[in-house]
């Protein structure tokens, strides 16, 4: 499964650096293939170790604050992987044969 997600603590002022940065360093810890972007992070495995990734995550932003906020996005596609690179290089592929 892939999953796209972005944790902020609330109530912590306008950056959000830190907290951002503790998140990506748990899911880059974890070994799962994983890519971060301006506005998500995007994990790849199976639905436990992702979600254990995104839970601890969404801890470590916490102790930034006193309220989190999660927006999680699932594509749950079983016997699939490497989606991660596999989604966006059939959509380049297409876009180059015109």
């Amino acid at each position: 499964m892939l999953v796209a997600f972005s944790v902020a603590p609330l109530g912590a002022g306008e950056s959000v650096t830190a907290a951002v940065a503790d998140a990506v360093r748990i899911v880059r810890e974890s070994g799962l293939p994983n890519r971060t972007d301006a506005m998500f992070t995007t994990i790849e495995g199976e639905w436990d170790e992702v979600m254990d990734v995104v839970k601890r995550a969404t801890e470590a932003v916490g102790r930034h604050g006193h309220r989190v906020s999660l927006v999680l996005k699932a594509d749950i596609r079983p016997g699939r992987s490497g989606e991660l690179t596999g989604k966006v290089e059939r959509v380049e592929a297409a876009l180059a044969e015109g």
